[in-house]
């Protein structure tokens, strides 16, 4: 569902001329330098972002007798669903502002009743993963899922020209069937967690009593922890660029098909899981940081190609999959260890305090990550201001420096990091 919204919304909304999709909201610049679809996304991720910390003291504090986590996640699977939906059926098929507000309060439901599956899942990771060990592995399988859900989100274009050609109807009625098939598939994996994990037999974690405000003093005093949001922050933002650019580059900067979406990420999976065993055996045996490190600045050096993507005199089709090949390079490693880093940063901080805040640091985190991912949205619509179109893509061009520079502030401010030596087989 996630991966839907970062692949499909930008693009629904902000089309390209040559698209087949039409225009639903206004186009213009708020005050020279906004689009109205990055102060949706904004202000959706904004609210989104403040209940973050409400929903993580909630499950903390949790005593429902069949747990805290599960509980909380089976109830927000069917609002999920029927948010992510609506998000992609607006109210009309012309330019409204209806459409605007239908948007807002769409994007809103959809953050918020996402949220309150993904805090409680994440906080589930500390609890049942109890060695570093145990928690690369278990980070390796969450990554895992994700990275089968982007692959599964790559093929909304595909399905959609099969849906249009087979029922003969419009571009964005296939669209929209594609999202409600995907979305419905995506609600059916998340029943499966919360049916099958039974949470009062693997995690024996007690209920938190500490305040929420002392909570977050606590946790926002951890400065290694500090150090990991801020990397993680600007990561975030630069993935988010990645992923919102993708259709562009591929339609506009090297003009080839939409449907080689779902093929560029296919391989990005299958690159990833070639790495998934490597960096699970490095870890181990250097450390998480110093793969960290490098990850970032591979990423950064890969995302200055984008500025130059249609330019060389190579095969369009050699230059995105050599690209996105690359890229699976690093992100095999930034999908799996941060979730292990701040696992055994929340496991370091309930032995010193005595008090299990699993969730509120992964609230903090997402917190941050949403804010991060607003400002990457926002940014990346921003930019197309100064041309999306082919033979006009300054704008999209300009996406692939910023990312560099993200990438690059997020690997020197992770050297600082104070990372525990790697655990010996």
């Amino acid at each position: 569902m996630i991966n839907l919204i970062s692949v499909i919304l930008v693009y629904l909304y902000l089309p390209p001329g040559t698209s087949g999709l039409p225009v639903l909201i206004t186009q213009a610049a708020v005050f020279g330098i906004f689009n109205v679809i990055a102060i949706i996304t904004a202000s959706g991720r904004l609210i989104d972002a403040i209940y973050d910390p409400l929903i993580a003291q909630f499950s903390d504090r949790n005593t429902n007798p069949k747990g805290r986590r599960i509980p909380l996640m089976r109830l927000a699977i069917l609002p999920s669903l029927i948010f992510c939906f609506l998000v992609f059926y607006p109210l009309t098929q012309v330019e409204s502002s209806l459409n605007i507000l239908w948007l807002v309060i769409t994007l809103v439901g959809f953050y918020m009743s996402s949220t309150t599956y993904i805090i409680p899942y994440n906080a589930l990771l500390p609890e049942l993963a109890k060695s570093s060990r145990e928690k690369i592995r278990l980070s390796t399988w969450q990554s895992t899922g994700y990275v089968f859900g982007i692959a599964i989100a790559s093929n909304a274009f595909n399905i959609a020209d099969l849906l249009q050609n087979y029922f003969l109807c419009s571009r964005i009625a296939s669209l929209q069937i594609t999202v409600f098939l995907m979305a419905s598939l995506a609600a059916l994996f998340m029943f499966v967690t919360v049916r099958a994990i039974d949470e009062k037999k693997y995690s024996n974690s007690q209920p938190s009593v500490v305040p929420i405000k002392n909570a977050l003093k606590q946790t926002l005093a951890n400065k290694n922890f500090l150090l990991f949001i801020v990397a993680d922050f600007s990561y975030f933002m630069a993935v988010t660029i990645i992923t919102s650019g993708l259709m562009y580059f591929v339609t506009v900067l090297l003009q080839l098909e939409e449907t080689i979406g779902n093929k560029l990420m296919m391989m990005m999976v299958l690159v990833s899981f070639i790495f998934y065993p490597i960096v699970n055996y490095l870890a181990g045996k250097i450390g998480k940081k110093i793969i960290v490190v490098f990850s970032l600045t591979l990423l950064s050096l890969i995302f200055l190609g984008i500025y130059f993507l249609g330019k060389p005199n190579m095969d369009h089709y050699v230059q995105i999959f050599l690209l996105i090949g690359l890229a699976a390079i690093p992100l095999a490693s930034l999908n799996i260890l941060p979730n292990a880093i701040l696992a055994e940063i929340i496991e370091k901080d309930g032995l010193d305090t005595g008090q299990n805040k699993e969730a509120i640091y992964f609230a903090v985190r997402y917190f941050f990550v949403k804010i991060a991912q607003t400002f990457g949205i926002a940014l990346f619509a921003t930019f197309l201001i100064y041309g999306k179109d082919v033979g006009n893509d300054f704008g999209i061009r300009l996406n692939g420096i910023l990312g560099f520079v993200l990438c690059i502030t997020a690997a020197l401010i992770f050297t600082k990091f104070k990372e525990k030596n790697p655990e010996t087989p």
